[in-house]
């Protein structure tokens, strides 16, 4: 360059130019830019001859019109899908009978008009005053003759108004019984530790859990199924999601008398499967069962690669115990005797086409449970509730006096929670200065040997306990907690040997009597490589050995 110029009006060179896009019409006065809006205000014009004739329509001006033409299908002269109205209505009605049973699987559903099947039984209410007003139906001003009535005569009118008075009396009843007695105390508040379980976050992870789940596995503790049973949830199940199947486990049957199990088994079966359970990974019960009945689901569900299984239930039941037992691993989820030990919820596999999902323990709020009835659940951890002391007459009553005298070999409290509080605390040398008893921290042991099954207690159903069984029946199978009686010899040189051979057949159908299959047992319940997946497969064999105790015993 020469002395004097600058770089700025170094004239571009062809090597520069490179690369750069021109619009037509841009020069030194206009920029592409303004060249693109001058355009857009000279478009909508047609472009004309020299005898102005149009040469190029304008845009959205051309008055032809392409000749359309339809693809071609096989599909108009085949058969359409009709259905008569005789024959929907007799289908409608064999849906609406196995629309509510738990062993009945609807395989295709986005191939049934859902919508035509279902039928509301809720009459639709006219909303009268909303569409018409008062003043147009009546009196002067009317614009019609004869208003709308939901009754054609004075006999419906009678009918429907005596309806009406029987539900108000009904709500007055119930709003009397609902009113309290005035007092001269106030109740005190609840804590804010009866309130875990019950907070969005956990609410939010249960319904990850159920939302990503195929089938839900709900945790039972057998010692109080109806405790811990989550009425909200099957109904949000049952109403929001039908696609999802729902099973019943109760776990921690080892703690229950075998009759017991049997009996809840029998009775939760009406409403869903029902599997009794013990989650042990080296002595577990029903674990066969449950993941013979997982890979039936699965079967079902051949369109999807693999099927969730999601565990929800009350806090401290044993979802995750249940998960490592599946996997026979101990640390596959962590597990803790306490409640809230599960914070979120994981996946974890057990084979190729199922995983499991564990999800933190969810506690519905029921008013009519009380703080004790929380407490005794295990929703709560004990250390963190501020007077322990004034639930252990809940537990006394619970439990037989010698259960409590064979678990803590103490004796004559007479039912009084404060003389078994010192005789216990006298006994382990929990005392304060001046040999004060500690009732608190001999509440806080009580109870935490309640709740993990160091004292025997459990909720038989009302009426069935030692039905049908005779005197020697009841005594050679023992009571809860305690071992079975051996028989005396007397006995054993009376009987012979054919019928000792009968009493073990007899026990033995007991026993399996609590492994419940929800589904045809003949079905094909997986292939090879699935079992071969399983890291306890041996164990998956044996498990009508281990879950059936009766099946050990020798023939005498």
């Amino acid at each position: 360059m020469g002395q004097g110029k600058k770089e700025s009006n170094r004239t571009a060179t062809e090597k520069d130019r490179i690369g750069i896009k021109r619009v037509k019409g841009e020069n030194f006065y206009r920029d592409a830019k303004k060249v693109k809006q001058v355009n857009i205000l000279r478009g909508g014009h047609a472009t004309r001859d020299a005898q102005g004739n149009i040469t190029q329509a304008a845009a959205y001006q051309s008055k032809e019109k392409p000749k359309a033409r339809i693809e071609p299908n096989r599909k108009w002269f085949g058969n359409t899908r009709v259905i008569a109205q005789n024959a929907l209505s007799q289908f409608r009605e064999n849906m609406g009978a196995k629309v509510n049973d738990p062993y009945s699987v609807l395989l295709h559903r986005n191939k049934l008009p859902m919508s035509l099947l279902k039928t509301s039984d809720k009459i639709p209410r006219m909303q009268v005053v909303e569409n018409e007003s008062y003043s147009s139906t009546f009196g002067p001003k009317a614009q019609r003759k004869r208003p709308k009535l939901q009754v054609g005569n004075l006999e419906e009118l009678v009918v429907n108004t005596v309806e009406s008075d029987a539900k108000f009396q009904d709500r007055l009843e119930n709003e009397a019984h609902l009113q309290t007695e005035p007092t001269d105390y106030v109740q005190e508040a609840r804590e804010a530790v009866f309130y875990k379980g019950q907070s969005r976050r956990i609410w939010n992870e249960l319904y990850k859990v159920i939302d990503s789940s195929d089938v839900i596995i709900h945790v039972l503790d057998a010692r109080d199924p109806y405790g811990t049973r989550c009425k909200s949830v099957e109904q949000y199940l049952k109403n929001d999601a039908p696609h999802k199947h729902l099973i019943y486990v109760l776990n921690k049957c080892d703690l229950v008398p075998t009759w017991a199990a049997a009996e809840w088994v029998k009775k939760l079966s009406k409403d869903y499967p029902t599997l009794a359970f013990h989650a042990s990974v080296n002595n577990s019960f029903g674990k066969g069962s449950l993941i013979q009945l997982l890979r039936q689901f699965s079967i079902l569900h051949k369109d999807k690669k693999q099927i969730s299984v999601g565990l929800i239930g009350y806090p401290n039941t044993g979802k995750s115990s249940i998960i490592n037992t599946l996997v026979a691993n101990k640390e596959a989820t962590k597990v803790a005797p306490i409640p809230g030990e599960t914070k979120i919820w994981q996946y974890v596999r057990l084979t190729r086409k199922i995983y499991l999902i564990d999800c933190p323990g969810v506690c519905p709020p029921n008013p009519e449970d009380t703080e004790t009835d929380i407490l005794l659940r295990g929703v709560v951890r004990v250390e963190r509730v501020a007077n322990p002391e004034q639930h252990i007459q809940a537990v006394l009553n619970r439990c037989k006096p010698h259960h409590l005298e064979r678990t803590y070999d103490i004796r004559g409290w007479d039912n009084d929670a404060a003389k078994f509080l010192e005789l216990l605390a006298r006994k382990g040398g929990k005392l304060l200065k001046g040999g004060e008893v500690d009732e608190t921290a001999v509440s806080k042991m009580v109870l935490n040997d309640f709740m993990r099954g160091k004292i025997p207690w459990f909720c038989p159903l009302k009426g069935d306990e030692n039905a049908g069984e005779s005197g020697k029946e009841a005594r050679l199978r023992g009571r809860l907690g305690e071992m079975r009686m051996k028989r005396d010899r007397a006995d054993d040189t009376t009987e012979s040997e054919g019928q000792r051979v009968a009493d073990d057949e007899s026990a033995t159908a007991a026993g399996e009597s609590t492994d419940f299959f929800a589904f045809d047992s003949e079905a094909d319940t997986g292939s090879a490589d699935e079992d071969q997946e399983l890291e306890d497969g041996a164990d998956v064999a044996n498990s009508g050995l281990k879950d059936n105790p009766a099946k050990k015993r020798k023939v005498a």
